[in-house]
C-alpha cells in the first residue's frame, strides 16, 4: 500500500513539473532566438515621400513606404526591427495650390565676393607667383523661398513647385594681383636763391591703385639737399622768420577761476619745434561781464549767449623751429580774442506716431508700403550749433502678424454702349453746308463715354457690374478707343426683268372653278433682290379680267389625209386630240371631261398632178398690241403660200388676198389690275400667340417673345388707282400678317454718382474764391423699346462746407541790445588794450505772432512764415582813437538817367578832424558815388513770332461735340511775338515799366485745306449687251485740284475723268427680228417659159423691241442679235405641173440631254402633189447624230464678277451692296434667253448680291487744344508756354492725315532774371600773419540775367534775389598756408585715365577706376617726422580701356642697358610689369675672365686685348692669351678679338656681333660650320688630285675597225610619221 501511494505521488509529480519544464524550455529557446536576432542586424528602410494631398495650405498630409530589411538586402517582417526606431510613415506638409504662385517668389540676393576654389569656405589662399592672367574661385548668393506678404521664409519646395530654384554658386575669375601703378617722376624743383642750405624735390602721382592683394604704393615724393651751397654775405641772415596765427577756440565763456588776472603774455623762445609760443591769458571776470539774453515765450526760454574765442601767434623760423616774437613783429599785430555767440544745437521735438502703412491691402505686385512721422522744431541753430536735422522721416512697412491682407481694388477703364450712328459728321468732312436729314444711311461715326472704374480682383470676370466713376489718373492702362466707325444700312432696290407675254385666260383657281370669270396675267422676275430696309420689289404679276376661261383644254392633231381613189382628190383626215393643261403641259385626258373632244375625222383633198399646190398655214404672229383700247386693238396674221403651179386641167391657184388670214388678239382692256402692299408695322404683341413667348436668341439680339407684324394689302388698277379687292385674283393675294420677334426693352442703366470731389484740406486764404465740389454719372446704356428712360441730371454741385481760413504769422522784431565786447579781463591781457571798445556783438528778441499781435509758438513761423530774422549782428563800440564821422547824407539829385552818378557825403567830427589817420581818404572815405537808377525803357522785340494760333471756342464737354468741327484748323488767328523791356545800360527789366504786356500780336490766316472735288455721277450708260449679261458705265470728271494739304485725287485717265462698271443684264428676248411674208416666188420668165423652177423670193426684216406695246418699236438693227439676222433674199421653187411636190421639213427632233452623239436626231416632210411617176419624189425624212455644238447643246449659267460696291445716293461710304448676275450660255458661249436654263433646271448660283464695304474717307480726328501751360521758365528770354492736343480718332482711307506736331509753343513775356551768384573761393588769407590758419572767403552776389548761357549779367541789389540758397550759404571756410619749414601737402594731382581691369585683353568688369594722389613736401630734413600721409583717391568711371604693361629696354652698351616699364598706350610707369619678368640691366661672363689680358666682350664670352690672340680650350671656354710676335702697333690679327673689339658704331656693331670666327661653342663643342669647312676643303683636294691625273695621262691609238651591221627591226618609236 505504501509503496503505490508512493507510485502515485511520484507519477503526479511528473505530470504537474512536465508541463512547467516544457514551458520553461520555450521561454529559453525565445530568448536564444531573441539573441540571435539582434546579432544579425535588422534596419528600417524609408521611401521617397509621396505627394502632398489634402486642402491647399499648411493642412495637407504626405506619405511614404517603411519596412524591415536585413543588413543582407533582404526584407523581412517589421516585427523584426526594432519598433521604437521605426521612422514615421507620415507627415503634415504645406499643400501648393495653383494660386500660391501670387503668393511666393524666391528672394535672391546679389553675388558674394569671388574667393579661391580651395578656399571656398572662409580661408584665404596665400598670393603665389603661378598666377599668369587670373585664378579659377567661387561666389555665392543667397536663394530662398519667401511669403510675398512679409516677406518670412518658408519651404523651398514651394516655390520649386511653380519656379526650379536658381543656382547658389557660380564659378568666377580672380585676376592677379596687380602692385600700385604710378607715373614717373617729374622734374626737380629749382633749389631757392636764399643763402643756406635749401632742398629740393620732385614727385610722381598714382595711376592705378594696388588690386587684389597688389603691392601698396611706393612713396611719391624724394627730396635732396641742393649741391648749391650760398654762403649768406655779411647782414644777410641764415634763416626767414615768419609770423604764424593758429585756429580761433571753441567759442567759451568766462570761468570762476578767471576771476583774477594775474598773467601778462608769456612768450617761450625755445627751439623745439613741438613746443608753441603763444599768448597765455588768464583773466578776472566778474558778473557783469558775462551776458546773458534771453528769448521768452510762453516761459520758454532761448538762451543767446555771447562769449568769447582766441588764437595764438608765435613766430617760426625757416627750418621750421620757433623763434622769438620780436623777430617777426611787424606794424600790426594780429587780433587774439574776438566775440563770439555760444553754440546751440537745432531743438525739435519727439517724433510723433508713425502714420499708418500706405499699403493696407494686398495688389500681387511687390511694391512695399510706407509711413512716415514728422518732428517739429523748437528753434533753430545759433553760431556754430548743429544745424536742424530732417523733419520727416518715412520707412516701408507693411501690416504685421502675419495676416493675410484684403486684396486691394484695381482699377479698369470701363464703357458705355456706343451711342447710335451719326452719319452727319462723316457727310460734314466732305460738305460742310450739308444739312442733316432723315434718309442719310452709309458710314458714320459713333461714340462712347470712357470712364475708370473700382474693381477688385475678384470682381473683375463680372464686366456687366455698373461701379461708380473714379479719377481717370487711377487707371494705369491706356484708355479703350471712344470713338469707332459705324455703318447705317442703305436699302438696296429690287432690280426685276421685263414684262413676259400675257398668259392664256384661266379661271382664277384651276383646282376649284367657280363661274365664267378668270384671269390673264403675266409676269416678271427678280434679278436683283432687295437688301435692308427697302420697301421691297414692285409687284410681280399684272392681271386682266377676261371671258371664258378655260384651264385645260384639247389640243387637236391633224393625221394624214387619204384620199377616196387612194391617189388625190378629195379624202378624210383623222383628228387626234390631247388634254394640256393652261401651261402647254400633258395631263389626263379627265381634266378636259367637261369640253366636247372634237376627235373625229374631216374631209380634206390631195392636189392631183395637175393641179395648184400651197403650202400649210404658218403660225399666227405676235399679236400687235398687249391689250385693246378705243383706239387699237390687237391683230395677229399667218399667211400661206403657193409651191406649185397648175398645169393644163388641173385646179387653179387660189387668189393674192386668200393666201393671208387676220384675226384679233388681246382683246382685253389696257386697265391692268394688280396687288399692292404698305410696309410691314412695327412687331407688336399679339395676345393670340401666348406659348412661344420666351426670351430668344435671333441673329445675335435678345428677343423677347413672338408678336406679329401687319401690312395692307389692295387692289390697284394701271393708271387708274385702288379699286374693289374683287377685281384682283385672290388666289395670288399677299399675306396680311406675318409673326415676328419682339425685342427686348432696355431701361437706361447709369452708373452711381461718383465721390464729391474733394474739398480743400488745408486753409484758405481770406481773399479766395469760393471752393466748389461735383460728381457726376454716366449713362451706360440708353433706354430703347419703351424701356424706362434715362434720368436729367447727371451732374451735381455743391459748395464746400466749414474750411477754415488760413491764420496769418508773422515776426515781430525787438530792438537791438547794447554791444557785447571781450570781457575786459580778457581784453586787458593784451598789452596795449585796456580801453573797453572795438568791435562786439549784439542780440534781439525775435516772436512769432497772429494778425491780432497775438504771440504763438515759433514753429509756426518756422512753417509758414518767411525765413526767421538773424538774431545776433555785429556791432561796434568806438574807441577814443578812432575816427568819428556824421551820419551819411542823403543821395544827389540825378542830372539825368542812368548814364550820371549820385553823391553822398559825410564829415569828421570831434577829435577825429585832427587826427592824421582820419585824413586818409582810402582808409576812410567821406564821399560815396553810385550810378543814379534808370528812369527811361526802351522796348525791343525778342524772338521769332509764333505759329498761327486759332482761337478756341468754348464747346460742349460731350465727346460727341470733339466731332463736328468745333475745333477751328484754319481761317483767321493771331500770331504773336515777346517783347523785352531794356533800360539804358542793356539790362532786362520788368515789362510793365515799358508799359505794355509784354507780346505783340498781329493777325494772320492759317491756309485751310482744299480737297479735290469732283463732279456728281453721271447717267449710267445703256448696258454694253443686248442678250445676256454686260456694263454698264458712268464716270465724274475733274472740278477743282487738291492744295493746302488737301486729299488727293483718285487715279485719273487723261481726261480727268474717272468710271465705276457694273454688271448688267438684257432680256435676250427684248430685242427681236420681225419678218414680213414672203413675197411670191419670181421666176425668170425670159429664161424659163413655164414660168416654174427655181427662182427667187424676198421679204422685209427689221429689228423691234418687243417690250414695247403694240407691234413693237423700230430699233437699230445693231440691238438685235446679228448671229441671228433673217434672209431678206432666199432660192425658192416653184413646181412645174406633174412634179412631185414635199412640204417644208419640220423641225428636228429634240436631242437628249446631255448629248449623245450615237443619238440620232430626225425630220421629216411629207409630200403634197403626188406625181405620175411616184419614185421621182425626193425623201420624206433625214436623221443626223445629236453631235455638242452642232445640232446638240449644253447649257448653264454665267455668273458674273462682283460689281464695285455700290452705296446709296444718300451715303458716301460705309456698307453698300454688290451684286452679279446670271445668264444662260450655250456650250459653245452663245448666250441664250434664260429659258433654256430654266427649263432645264440648270443648278443656279445661291447667293448674287452680299453686303460690301466702301471705306470711309475720314479726317484724322483731334481734340480741342488744352488750355495754355504755365512758362517753362519763371524768367529770362527761353520761357515758353505750350498747349496740346490728342488724337481722337486717327485717318482712315485717303482722309487727311494726323499733323505731325500736336504742341503750339509761343514764348512768355519776358522778365529779369535774379540769382545768386557765388563767386570763386579767394587764395587762403592770414589775417595779420604770414602763415598758419586762416580763412578762405567767396562772394555771394544778387545779378541780374536774361536767362541766356551767353548773356553778361549784372549786380543789383539783394533784395531782387530773395532767401539766400541753403545749400550754398557757406562763403567761409578754414584753410592754412604753409610756413617755411613746414611739412605739407600738394595739390591733388589730375584723374588718371579711365582703366578696366582685364584678362588676356578682354574686360573683366563693366566699371572702370581713375585715381588720383597728393604727398607731401619736405622744406626741412629735420620736419620729415612730422609730415602727414600721401593720400590716394579712386572713384568710378565709364568707358574705359583695357592696359597692358610690358618690360622696355635699351640697347646694350658697355655690358649695360636701361629697363623700364611701359604703358600700352606709350606711358612710361613704374609697377604693373611682372617683377619675375624683368629683364636685367647688366650682363656678365661666366665664369668670370681673370686670366691676365682678358675682358668679358659684348657677346658675354672672355676674350682678349689687342695684339692677344685667343688660345681656346677644347670645351670652347679661354685657356690663355698669347701675345701676337712682331705685331706691336701693327693692326691686330682679324682673328683676335681686340681686332674684332675695336670701337666701332655701336648700331652696327650690334648688326654685326654675331659674325665673330669663333669655332667652338660656348659649351667648347665644335660649331657645324667648322665640318662643313673641313668637309669642303678634303673635296677640294680630291678633285685637284683627280683632274692633275687626268691631264697628265697620256692618250691610247685608236684601231679603226668598220662599223658592225645591225638588223633591220621595224619598230614604233613614237614618232607621228610611222
Amino acid at each position: 500500500m505504501f509503496l503505490r501511494d508512493s507510485w502515485l505521488c511520484a507519477h503526479w509529480a511528473w505530470q504537474s513539473s512536465r508541463s512547467s519544464l516544457v514551458v520553461l524550455a520555450l521561454l529559453l529557446l525565445h530568448t536564444s532566438d531573441l539573441e540571435g536576432r539582434k546579432s544579425h542586424q535588422f534596419v528600417w528602410k524609408t521611401g521617397h515621400w509621396g505627394r502632398c494631398i489634402g486642402d491647399c495650405g499648411s493642412g495637407g498630409v504626405q506619405s511614404r513606404v517603411v519596412w524591415c530589411v536585413h543588413s543582407e538586402g533582404w526584407t523581412t517582417h517589421h516585427s523584426n526591427c526594432e519598433q521604437s526606431d521605426r521612422p514615421d510613415s507620415q507627415r503634415g506638409c504645406f499643400k501648393i495650390c495653383n494660386w500660391h504662385l501670387e503668393l511666393f517668389e524666391w528672394e535672391i540676393s546679389e553675388w558674394h565676393m569671388c574667393v579661391l576654389v580651395p578656399f571656398a569656405h572662409g580661408e584665404v589662399k596665400p598670393r603665389t607667383s603661378e598666377c599668369v592672367t587670373a585664378q579659377h574661385g567661387l561666389q555665392h548668393r543667397t536663394v530662398r523661398c519667401i511669403q510675398k506678404l512679409n516677406r518670412t521664409v518658408v519651404a523651398n519646395e514651394i516655390c520649386e513647385h511653380f519656379i526650379p530654384q536658381p543656382p547658389r554658386e557660380q564659378a568666377c575669375l580672380i585676376p592677379c594681383p596687380r602692385d600700385c601703378v604710378v607715373s614717373q617722376f617729374s622734374l626737380w624743383s629749382v633749389c631757392r636763391r636764399h643763402c643756406g642750405k635749401s632742398l629740393q624735390h620732385r614727385t610722381r602721382s598714382v595711376i592705378a591703385p594696388p588690386l587684389y592683394g597688389g603691392a601698396k604704393c611706393p612713396n611719391l615724393t624724394e627730396s635732396r639737399t641742393c649741391n648749391v651751397f650760398i654762403s649768406c654775405s655779411h647782414g644777410e641772415e641764415e634763416y626767414t622768420y615768419s609770423l604764424k596765427v593758429g585756429p580761433w577756440s571753441k567759442c567759451r565763456l568766462p570761468h570762476l577761476n578767471e576771476m583774477n588776472m594775474i598773467g601778462r603774455t608769456m612768450l617761450d623762445f625755445s627751439l623745439d619745434s613741438t613746443e608753441r609760443s603763444s599768448f597765455k591769458l588768464q583773466v578776472v571776470e566778474n558778473a557783469q561781464n558775462f551776458h546773458r539774453f534771453k528769448l521768452h515765450h510762453n516761459s520758454k526760454a532761448w538762451d543767446i549767449e555771447i562769449g568769447y574765442q582766441t588764437r595764438q601767434v608765435r613766430c617760426t623760423r625757416s627750418d621750421g623751429k620757433n623763434a622769438m616774437l620780436s623777430l617777426c613783429m611787424q606794424e600790426t599785430i594780429p587780433l587774439t580774442f574776438q566775440s563770439c555767440v555760444m553754440p546751440k544745437d537745432c531743438e525739435t521735438s519727439d517724433w510723433s506716431s508713425w502714420s499708418s502703412c500706405s499699403k493696407t491691402c494686398h495688389s500681387g505686385d511687390l511694391s512695399p508700403g510706407f509711413r512716415s512721422r514728422i518732428r517739429n522744431i523748437k528753434h533753430i541753430a545759433i553760431g556754430t550749433g548743429k544745424a536742424c536735422p530732417e523733419t520727416e522721416e518715412t520707412e516701408v512697412c507693411s501690416i504685421g502678424g502675419g495676416q493675410h491682407l484684403h486684396l486691394c481694388p484695381s482699377y479698369l477703364w470701363k464703357t458705355s454702349q456706343w451711342k447710335e450712328c451719326d452719319v452727319s459728321l462723316l457727310l460734314e468732312q466732305q460738305d460742310s453746308h450739308h444739312q442733316k436729314h432723315i434718309a442719310l444711311c452709309g458710314g458714320g461715326i459713333q461714340v462712347r463715354d470712357v470712364y475708370c472704374a473700382q474693381s477688385t480682383l475678384d470682381e473683375m470676370h463680372k464686366s456687366t457690374e455698373v461701379t461708380r466713376p473714379v479719377e481717370n489718373k487711377l487707371c494705369l492702362a491706356p484708355a479703350p478707343p471712344s470713338s469707332q466707325l459705324c455703318n447705317i444700312p442703305c436699302p438696296s432696290e429690287c432690280m426685276v426683268s421685263s414684262w413676259l407675254a400675257w398668259g392664256p385666260c384661266i379661271h382664277e383657281n384651276c383646282q376649284d372653278i367657280q363661274g365664267k370669270k378668270g384671269f390673264k396675267m403675266r409676269e416678271r422676275r427678280v434679278v436683283v433682290e432687295s437688301m435692308g430696309n427697302s420697301a421691297g420689289c414692285p409687284h410681280l404679276i399684272e392681271s386682266i379680267p377676261c371671258e371664258n376661261p378655260v384651264c385645260y383644254q384639247w389640243i387637236i392633231l391633224e393625221g394624214v389625209c387619204l384620199p377616196y381613189n387612194g391617189m388625190c382628190g378629195p379624202g378624210t383626215r383623222v383628228l387626234l386630240t390631247v388634254c394640256k393643261n393652261y401651261l402647254g403641259d400633258d395631263v389626263a385626258d379627265d381634266f378636259c371631261s367637261e369640253i366636247p373632244s372634237p376627235s373625229g375625222t374631216t374631209t380634206c383633198e390631195v392636189p392631183c398632178g395637175m393641179d395648184c399646190v400651197v403650202t400649210e398655214w404658218s403660225q399666227w404672229s405676235s399679236c400687235s398690241h398687249s391689250c385693246s383700247s378705243k383706239n387699237a386693238e390687237g391683230k395677229q396674221s399667218r399667211t400661206r403660200s403657193i409651191l406649185a403651179l397648175p398645169g393644163e386641167g388641173g385646179k387653179t391657184c387660189p387668189p393674192n388676198h386668200v393666201l393671208q388670214e387676220y384675226r384679233l388678239c388681246n382683246n382685253h382692256s389696257c386697265n391692268q389690275v394688280y396687288w399692292e402692299t404698305s410696309t410691314w408695322s412695327p412687331c407688336s404683341e399679339n395676345t393670340l400667340i401666348t406659348s412661344l413667348n420666351a426670351t430668344i436668341n435671333w441673329n445675335g439680339e435678345a428677343t423677347c417673345g413672338v408678336g406679329i407684324q401687319t401690312r395692307k394689302v389692295f387692289c390697284v388698277k394701271n393708271n387708274s388707282g385702288q379699286v374693289s379687292a374683287k377685281r384682283c385674283p385672290e388666289s395670288i393675294r399677299p399675306e396680311t400678317a406675318r409673326p415676328c420677334l419682339l425685342p427686348c426693352k432696355k431701361d437706361c442703366v447709369v452708373t452711381p454718382f461718383s465721390e464729391w470731389t474733394s474739398c480743400p484740406t488745408v486753409c484758405q486764404h481770406g481773399n479766395s474764391t469760393t471752393t466748389k465740389q461735383s460728381r457726376y454719372r454716366i449713362i451706360v446704356q440708353d433706354a430703347a423699346n419703351g424701356g424706362q428712360e434715362c434720368p436729367d441730371t447727371l451732374f451735381e454741385e455743391r459748395e464746400c462746407e466749414d474750411i477754415p481760413l488760413c491764420p496769418v504769422y508773422s515776426w515781430k522784431i525787438h530792438k537791438w541790445s547794447q554791444c557785447v565786447l571781450v570781457p575786459d579781463s580778457i581784453r586787458q591781457g593784451v598789452l596795449g588794450i585796456n580801453e573797453p571798445c572795438g568791435r562786439g556783438l549784439q542780440s534781439r528778441v525775435v516772436t512769432c505772432v497772429l494778425e491780432n499781435n497775438r504771440t504763438v509758438d515759433v514753429s509756426e513761423c518756422l512753417k509758414w512764415a518767411e525765413p526767421m530774422p538773424s538774431l545776433v549782428q555785429e556791432c561796434l563800440i568806438p574807441c577814443k582813437d578812432d575816427c568819428t564821422f556824421t551820419p551819411w547824407s542823403k543821395f544827389t539829385t540825378c542830372a539825368s538817367d542812368c548814364e550820371s552818378t549820385r553823391t553822398r557825403r559825410r564829415t569828421l567830427t570831434g577829435k577825429s578832424r585832427k587826427r592824421d589817420k582820419c585824413q586818409n581818404t582810402e582808409i576812410y572815405p567821406q564821399v560815396e558815388t553810385e550810378l543814379c537808377p534808370c528812369s527811361v525803357f526802351t522796348t525791343r522785340p525778342h524772338g521769332n513770332w509764333s505759329e498761327c494760333i486759332i482761337s478756341v471756342r468754348q464747346t460742349e464737354l460731350q465727346l460727341e461735340a470733339r466731332f463736328h468741327g468745333h475745333a477751328k484748323e484754319c481761317g483767321e488767328g493771331v500770331r504773336f511775338r515777346a517783347l523785352a523791356c531794356y533800360d539804358k545800360t542793356g539790362r532786362l527789366v520788368e515789362p510793365s515799366l515799358c508799359n505794355h504786356s509784354g507780346y505783340v500780336e498781329e493777325p494772320c490766316t492759317v491756309p485751310c485745306p482744299f480737297d479735290c472735288k469732283l463732279s456728281d455721277w453721271s447717267a449710267w450708260a445703256p448696258c454694253s449687251t443686248t442678250c445676256g449679261t454686260g456694263v454698264r458705265i458712268r464716270s465724274r470728271w475733274l472740278k477743282e485740284k487738291p492744295y493746302n494739304g488737301g486729299r488727293p485725287c483718285p487715279k485719273l485717265d487723261p481726261k480727268n475723268q474717272v468710271y465705276e462698271a457694273i454688271p448688267c443684264y438684257s432680256e435676250c428676248s427684248q430685242y427681236s427680228w420681225r419678218t414680213d411674208p414672203w413675197s411670191p416666188c419670181e421666176i425668170n420668165s425670159e429664161q424659163n417659159t413655164l414660168h416654174c423652177g427655181e427662182g427667187i423670193q424676198a421679204r422685209k426684216i427689221r429689228c423691234v423691241n418687243t417690250t414695247e406695246d403694240d407691234e413693237g418699236e423700230i430699233v437699230d438693227n445693231m440691238l438685235c442679235n446679228q448671229s441671228e439676222i433673217p434672209l431678206e433674199t432666199q432660192k425658192c421653187t416653184l413646181y412645174c405641173p406633174s412634179e412631185c411636190v414635199v412640204s417644208k421639213w419640220g423641225h428636228w427632233s429634240q436631242c437628249p440631254q446631255p448629248c449623245d452623239p450615237n443619238i440620232m436626231q430626225t425630220r421629216t416632210r411629207h409630200v403634197l402633189r403626188s406625181p405620175s411617176n411616184p419614185t421621182t419624189c425626193p425623201e420624206d425624212s433625214q436623221m443626223r447624230p445629236c453631235v455638242l455644238n452642232q445640232n446638240c447643246f449644253h447649257y448653264h449659267y454665267n455668273v458674273t464678277d462682283w460689281s464695285t460696291c455700290q452705296l446709296s445716293e444718300n451715303a458716301n461710304c460705309g456698307e453698300g451692296v454688290k451684286n452679279r448676275l446670271l445668264s444662260c450660255i450655250r456650250s459653245d458661249e452663245k448666250t441664250v434667253n434664260m429659258n433654256y436654263c430654266e427649263q432645264l433646271n440648270v443648278e443656279k448660283p445661291s447667293k448674287m448680291i452680299t453686303r460690301c464695304l466702301v471705306e470711309c474717307v475720314v479726317n484724322c480726328q483731334l481734340s480741342e487744344w488744352s488750355a495754355w501751360s504755365e512758362c517753362s521758365h519763371s524768367c529770362g528770354l527761353s520761357g515758353q508756354i505750350l498747349r496740346t492736343r490728342s488724337i481722337i480718332m486717327q485717318a482712315q482711307g485717303e482722309g487727311r492725315l494726323c499733323p505731325a506736331e500736336f504742341t503750339q509753343y509761343r514764348n512768355c513775356a519776358t522778365k529779369p532774371c535774379f540769382s545768386w551768384v557765388l563767386g570763386d573761393w579767394s587764395p587762403c588769407r592770414i589775417e595779420g600773419g604770414q602763415c598758419g590758419d586762416g580763412i578762405q572767403v567767396r562772394n555771394l552776389t544778387c545779378m541780374a540775367h536774361d536767362g541766356s548761357l551767353s548773356a553778361a549779367s549784372k549786380q543789383v541789389e539783394s533784395a531782387l534775389c530773395g532767401d539766400l540758397p541753403s545749400k550754398e550759404n557757406v562763403l567761409q571756410l578754414p584753410c592754412s598756408l604753409p610756413c617755411p619749414g613746414d611739412c605739407h601737402l600738394t595739390e591733388w594731382s589730375e584723374w588718371s585715365s579711365c582703366e578696366l581691369t582685364c584678362i588676356d585683353g578682354r574686360s573683366f568688369e563693366t566699371t572702370g577706376r581713375q585715381t588720383r594722389s597728393r604727398t607731401f613736401i619736405i622744406q626741412s630734413f629735420e620736419n620729415q617726422d612730422s609730415c602727414p600721409e600721401q593720400e590716394v583717391e579712386t572713384r568710378p568711371c565709364s568707358g574705359g580701356k583695357c592696359y597692358n604693361y610690358v618690360w622696355k629696354a635699351s640697347l646694350w652698351q658697355d655690358n649695360e642697358r636701361i629697363v623700364w616699364c611701359e604703358r600700352s598706350d606709350g606711358v612710361n610707369v613704374t609697377g604693373g610689369c611682372s617683377v619675375q619678368m624683368q629683364p636685367t640691366t647688366t650682363r656678365h661672363c661666366n665664369p668670370a675672365c681673370r686670366k691676365p689680358f682678358s675682358y668679358c666682350t659684348q657677346n658675354g664670352v672672355c676674350g682678349c686685348e689687342r695684339g692677344y690672340t685667343e688660345i681656346m680650350r677644347s670645351n670652347g671656354f679661354l685657356d690663355y692669351c698669347m701675345k701676337i710676335p712682331g705685331l706691336e702697333d701693327k693692326k691686330a690679327d682679324v682673328k683676335t678679338n681686340t681686332a674684332k673689339n675695336k670701337p666701332v658704331n655701336s648700331k652696327m656693331h650690334d648688326i654685326f656681333k654675331g659674325w665673330s670666327i669663333q669655332p667652338f661653342n660656348s659649351d667648347g663643342k665644335l660649331k657645324i660650320w667648322v665640318y662643313g669647312v673641313s668637309a669642303g676643303g678634303f673635296f677640294l683636294i680630291i678633285s685637284l688630285i683627280f683632274t692633275s691625273y687626268l691631264l697628265c695621262k697620256k692618250p691610247k691609238q685608236q684601231q679603226h675597225s668598220p662599223p658592225q651591221q645591225k638588223c633591220l627591226t621595224l619598230a614604233y618609236d613614237g614618232d607621228v610619221d610611222m
